[in-house]
C-alpha cells in the first residue's frame, strides 16, 4: 500500500488554495437526483470521496461525468436502476443519501447500508425514521434498505440529535413530498445552507435552513442547474493547524470567514496570529503552540472533524489540554499513533487529556480515518526526523492534493508506492558474495 514519507521540521510558508468543499458537494450530489435536466457544478474536489459518488450515480442509470477543471455534469433526466449495490455503499457513508431522492423520483429505492470511516457508531435511524414519517414503507433485511411509497407526502420530524446528514438527505427527500415537511432540531452546518440553496435552485421551496427548524413545501417537479460549491472549511482548519503546528506564516485562500470562526478562535487561543479577510486568512505562530481545551458540538460549535489535527497540533503545546469529543466515541483511535510519536495523551472515554511534549519523533504511522490521517500528516511535519505515514487512501478521501500543496509551502513530504518502496530496498540491500 502507498504511504506518505515526511521528513518533519519546516515551517511552511506561503499561499495555498482551498478546494470545493466534501461534505458540501456529496449531498450535492445526491440531491441532484431530484432534477431533470442537466446539472452543472463548479469548484467540484477531485478526491476519492466524491469519485466513488460518481461512481454510485453511474450504477443508478445517471449520466455523470467529472472534468477536470473541477466541474461536473449530472443528468438525472432517467433514472434507470433503484439500487445503489453494497461495493460502492460500503466505501462512504454519504452515499447512502440517493435513498431519500431515487425514492421520490421512482416510488422504489434499494440501498446497502453503508460504510466510510470507523469514528464511532453513526446509525441511519434518523435517515429511516425520517423517511417513515414522510410516508415511506421501508424493510431492513440482508444489509440492505427497501423503501416504497407511490408518493411521500409531508410530515413533523423532529432529530434527537441535529445530525448534518440526516438533515441534508430528508431535506431532498421532502422537496418532491406532497405538502410541507418541517424538520425540527436540524443541523445549521454551512453545507446544510447550501444544499437547501441548491435545492431552490432547482425550483424547490425551502426556508430556514442555518436555524434549528427548517420548513420544505414540496413540489412535483425539480430541473437541473448550475452551482457552485463552497470552500471546504475542514481543508482550511487543516492547513491551519498545519501552519501553527510548524511555527510558519500560511496565506489560505478561498475561504468564507463565518466558517471558519469556530476553530479560528481556537487557533487564536494556542498563541497563533489569525487575520480573516474577505476571502482568504493569513495564519502564522513563532513559537510553540499553548495549551487549550476543545468541546466538539454540531455547528456553531467547535467541528469534530478537526479535532484530530487540533489533537496533534496541542500534543506540542506548552502545558496540558483537554479534548471532549461530543459526537464520535471512537474518534481518539490516533491517540496511540501519535504516542509512537512521542506525544504524552491519556484517553478517558471520550475525553482525552493532552501533556504537551517539546517536540515529536518521526515514526511509522497509520491512519485509520481521514480525520486520524490529517492529523498525523500535521504531526509528521512538526516531528524530528523522518515518518511513514500509512494509510494513504484515508487521506485521499477528502483531500485533493494534500501533498502538492503541501509541497508548495515548503514541505519535505513526498507519496511513495508500494512498488518503489521495494525497489528502494533492493537498491538498499547488500550484495552476496
Amino acid at each position: 500500500m502507498d504511504k506518505l514519507v515526511v521528513t518533519g521540521g519546516t515551517r511552511l510558508e506561503g499561499t495555498v488554495s482551498m478546494s470545493g468543499s466534501k461534505n458540501g458537494c456529496l449531498a450535492i450530489m445526491a440531491a441532484a437526483l431530484l432534477g431533470k435536466g442537466e446539472t452543472v457544478l463548479y469548484n467540484v474536489p477531485s478526491i476519492r470521496d466524491v469519485h466513488t459518488m460518481v461512481e454510485v450515480l453511474r450504477s443508478l442509470g445517471v449520466r455523470c461525468d467529472y472534468e477536470d477543471n473541477g466541474l461536473l455534469r449530472i443528468d438525472a433526466t432517467e433514472i434507470e436502476c433503484t439500487e445503489a449495490p453494497y461495493e460502492l455503499v460500503r466505501r462512504m457513508r454519504a452515499s447512502f443519501c440517493v435513498l431519500g431522492p431515487v425514492l421520490a423520483r421512482k416510488g422504489y429505492a434499494k440501498v446497502a447500508m453503508p460504510g466510510g470511516c470507523d469514528i464511532g457508531a453513526r446509525p441511519v435511524d434518523f435517515h429511516i425514521k425520517g423517511i417513515q414519517t414522510l410516508g415511506a414503507h421501508l424493510v431492513m433485511d440482508h444489509g440492505f434498505v427497501e423503501a416504497e411509497c407511490e408518493r411521500l407526502r409531508g410530515g413533523q420530524i423532529y432529530l434527537n440529535f441535529p445530525s448534518a446528514g440526516a438533515t441534508q438527505h430528508l431535506m431532498t427527500a421532502a422537496a418532491l413530498a406532497d405538502g410541507v415537511t418541517t424538520i425540527y432540531n436540524a443541523a445549521m452546518e454551512p453545507e446544510v445552507v447550501e444544499v437547501a440553496k441548491f435545492l431552490n435552485k432547482m425550483g424547490a421551496r425551502v426556508e430556514g435552513a442555518g436555524t434549528s427548524t427548517i420548513r420544505v413545501e414540496g413540489v412535483r417537479e425539480l430541473r437541473g442547474t448550475e452551482f457552485e460549491l463552497l470552500p471546504d472549511r475542514m481543508e482550511a482548519g487543516t492547513f491551519a493547524v498545519a501552519a501553527v503546528i510548524t511555527q510558519g506564516d500560511v496565506r489560505i485562500e478561498n475561504i468564507r470567514p463565518t466558517d471558519v470562526k469556530p476553530f479560528v478562535l481556537k487557533l487564536i487561543e494556542a498563541g497563533a496570529v489569525v487575520d480573516v479577510y474577505d476571502n482568504y486568512m493569513r495564519v502564522r505562530c513563532n513559537s510553540r503552540p499553548l495549551a487549550t481545551d476543545i468541546v466538539t458540538m454540531p455547528h456553531p460549535g467547535f467541528p469534530t472533524d478537526l479535532q484530530q489535527p487540533f489533537g496533534a497540533m496541542l500534543s506540542i503545546a506548552e502545558g496540558t489540554s483537554v479534548i471532549t469529543e461530543n459526537v464520535y466515541e471512537r474518534r481518539f483511535k490516533y491517540v496511540s499513533e501519535l504516542i509512537r510519536m512521542g506525544a504524552d495523551i491519556k484517553v478517558e472515554g471520550r475525553t482525552a487529556i493532552i501533556n504537551g511534549v517539546p517536540k515529536l519523533t518521526g515514526a511509522q504511522v497509520a491512519a485509520t480515518d481521514l480525520r486520524a490521517g490529517a492529523a498525523l500528516v500535521c504531526a509528521a511535519l512538526a516531528a524530528e526526523g523522518e515518518s511513514e505515514v500509512l494509510g494513504v487512501e484515508h487521506i485521499e478521501r477528502g483531500y485533493e492534493n494534500l501533498v502538492e500543496k503541501l509541497q508548495a509551502l515548503g514541505a519535505n513530504i513526498a507519496r511513495v508506492s508500494e512498488e518503489q518502496s521495494l525497489t528502494d530496498c533492493e537498491l538498499a540491500a547488500p550484495v552476496s558474495s
